[in-house]
């Protein structure tokens, strides 16, 4: 009766229970002190599995506040060509719709009233402004319109892409008259987060609508290696999509409207706290502060949970596999051992104090992405 009564209170899985949802909580609340709000433990299961991480460019890997940096106009004065090219876009919310418009009034521009607005996704617009038919975006929304350019304003165009700037086309009634430079300036820690993703054996994409010349020179400042440019922002989930289907699993990183089907596509979803309120709530991960190393620290904090899930697991095992045959009485033949059960019993809560203290050693721990900050 006595060997029974051990047996069964050293079994007790109370310490398996306790291995995975200490560790989970514990982590979950180590991410909000670092500004990591993981919203469930299958997050945290998933990025401990990723092997590539995708960005969207324009507010995540750059500031977001673009600003107009030179301009070359055809057949017409520069500043009337801002004049018409910001009075189209006035309704448009894309931030570089929001750089030409500033840049406007930063020049005193009179600016008139848009009719007929049309936005192009991934594009750019069409308006009719003071009677003439203004259309302002890409290479793409001229080739739809079937638009032609001037070579010279197509060179100046390359030459702006050239440079890691976006390239603005301006078109009135039908012909193209002037291109606009648009930097936006990478953000200070980019280039780390890039880079340190590398070290961890992670396979860094960057996913963006602007055109392959342009796209190319930015993701030769970070590092990045594999970019998928010209992408409209309807395409960019499917794009994760094929990623996906080819054995990846992978995570997305963005912070706007047009990102929300992305990170509900992506195995984990990372929103930028500084972004739009529909891309956090579709991510899985919101990184509060603006520094996209948080990014790097939700992965290595996921890691060190399922890590320590792991351990805790093995020891709550250990305990059972080791002292149930001896409360059995496997040692009572050979060396007169018995195991009896308030002993059993401090075995149990042992076993649990382990498994809980170590998950309670999470609290402490700083990702090495952050460590020095």
């Amino acid at each position: 009766m006595t060997a029974l009564i051990s047996v069964l209170v050293v079994a007790c899985p109370c310490a398996l229970g306790l291995a995975t949802p200490t560790a989970i909580t514990v982590g979950i609340g180590r991410g909000a002190e670092l500004g990591i709000l993981i919203k469930s433990g299958e997050a945290l299961e998933a990025s401990e599995k990723l092997d590539a991480v995708a960005f969207d460019k324009t507010g995540t890997l750059t500031v977001g506040r673009p600003e107009v940096t030179d301009m070359a106009a055809f057949g017409m004065g520069e500043a009337e060509a801002l004049r018409l090219a910001a009075s189209a876009q006035i309704p448009s919310e894309h931030p570089l719709a929001e750089a030409l418009v500033r840049k406007a009034r930063q020049m005193g521009l009179d600016l008139a009233q848009a009719e007929g607005f049309e936005a192009r996704p991934g594009k750019g617009v069409l308006a009719v402004v003071e009677g003439h038919r203004v259309v302002a975006g890409n290479r793409m929304l001229f080739a739809d319109e079937g638009i032609a350019a001037s070579p010279e304003m197509l060179e100046k165009a390359s030459f702006y892409e050239s440079q890691g700037r976006t390239a603005v086309l301006l078109a009135l009634d039908g012909r193209g008259c002037a291109a606009f430079s648009i930097s936006d300036q990478v953000k200070s820690m980019a280039q780390e987060a890039v880079l340190q993703l590398q070290r961890m054996n992670l396979s860094v994409v960057m996913i963006t609508g602007d055109n392959a010349r342009s796209a190319e020179a930015i993701a030769g400042l970070l590092g990045i290696k594999r970019v998928l440019s010209e992408v409209l922002p309807e395409d960019k989930s499917g794009e994760i999509k094929r990623m996906q289907e080819g054995g990846s699993s992978v995570a997305f990183v963005g912070d706007g409207i047009n990102d929300a089907p992305a990170l509900a596509q992506a195995d984990v979803g990372i929103a930028i706290g500084s972004g739009t309120d529909v891309a956090i709530e579709t991510g899985d991960i919101v990184l509060m502060k603006d520094d996209l190393l948080d990014a790097v620290a939700a992965i290595q904090l996921s890691r060190k949970v399922i890590s320590r899930i792991k351990q805790n697991i093995f020891w709550a095992f250990a305990y059972n596999a080791l002292l149930v045959p001896v409360a059995a009485g496997a040692l009572y033949p050979a060396f007169g051992i018995t195991f009896r059960p308030e002993l059993a019993g401090l075995a149990m809560a042992a076993s649990s104090v382990t498994v809980v203290s170590l998950s309670l050693l999470l609290k402490k721990y700083v990702p090495p992405a952050i460590k020095d900050r």
